[in-house]
């Protein structure tokens, strides 16, 4: 370690290259719909809603008779996005619903009642607060004793199934679409907060300049106070208490960290690759050096300005957490 003499230094914050951030967001929101002319004639529409998450969550709601497109949603949802909590929703009219094609009403009156039953016995986390329109055109379908959906031939169904998977593509596209522009957005926020850290790491850099000879200063000031009551220490002892202290306080190896850190930052923010658990790892690191630093300050001013740089570090964290 060098002497607390050498601890002037001119960090290279500044020197580092800015590069334009590109980021996605796990935050967005997409439809599509089209219709279905085969055997059994329907219109279709799929939702997708994305949030936060630490990993690849995939929530999938789909209709009575169409659980064959649950494994390639994930699939399909799994080639498109590395995080995120998405919940896609296939709801699906059938022309048939509002036809009068001699709907047994008893029979559906029963189904009805059956399923109020069961809400009351498993609650609406199992079948839902009321029965919702596909689930309605189920139950017309077993009234009327039409063809059900999930009792079409299989080359019935593989036409169906690529129809709406052809369907689900497109909103999974328009839903990475959606993210990219919400990331687009906020780039320029996670830009500004490491500009933030960089400025204000230098000037931490600066004010620790001063802490040798501000903590010589104190040391003299309290043998003086204390002269009454101890023997003066000779001048070479002085300056070796004042080295030691000054070893103690020594922040350099904390900059030289946070400079790597922003540079890292940077670098994969310009990639334009997923690199939110990444920066969010590094915002650790970030805060790990900035409280190392607050807790070796000896200085008012070098304290106000470490506890200025965890307050943005926290903001740039809780901008990472939206980050694919």
């Amino acid at each position: 370690m060098s002497s607390p003499t050498d601890i002037t230094k001119t960090w290279g914050f500044s020197g580092i290259i800015t590069l334009p951030a590109v980021l996605t967001s796990m935050t967005g929101f997409a439809r599509t719909e089209g219709r279905f002319d085969g055997k059994i004639a329907f219109a279709w529409a799929w939702e997708a809603k994305s949030v936060n998450g630490k990993n690849l969550d995939v929530r999938i709601r789909v209709p009575h008779g169409f659980d064959s497109l649950e494994l390639l949603a994930r699939q399909a949802a799994a080639e498109h996005f590395t995080r995120g909590s998405l919940n896609l929703s296939l709801t699906v009219t059938s022309d048939a619903a509002s036809a009068d094609t001699g709907i047994d009403e008893a029979v559906l009156d029963a189904l009805l009642e059956l399923t109020q039953r069961k809400v009351a016995q498993y609650g609406p986390k199992v079948f839902g607060t009321a029965v919702e329109l596909p689930r309605f055109d189920g139950l017309m379908a077993l009234a009327q004793g039409r063809t059900a959906p999930d009792v079409l031939d299989a080359a019935a169904l593989a036409a169906r199934d690529a129809v709406l998977l052809a369907g689900l593509k497109t909103m999974l596209g328009a839903l990475a679409a959606a993210r990219r522009q919400e990331g687009a957005r906020l780039a320029p926020v996670v830009d500004g907060h490491l500009d933030t850290i960089a400025s204000l790491c230098a000037e931490a850099g600066t004010l620790a300049a001063t802490q040798p000879e501000a903590l010589k200063a104190r040391l003299v000031q309290q043998l003086q106070e204390l002269a009454g009551a101890v023997p003066a220490l000779a001048p070479d002892r002085l300056a070796q208490e004042a080295a030691l202290l000054a070893v103690k306080a020594d922040i350099r190896e904390e900059l030289d960290r946070l400079a790597a850190h922003v540079s890292q930052a940077r670098e994969l923010l310009s990639k334009g690759e997923p690199c939110g658990r990444r920066l969010d790892f590094l915002s650790q690191e970030f805060n790990r050096e900035a409280n190392t630093l607050c807790s070796k300050s000896t200085d008012v001013a070098l304290t106000r300005t470490g506890l200025a740089l965890k307050t943005t570090i926290d903001q740039f964290r809780e901008q990472i957490q939206n980050t694919e």
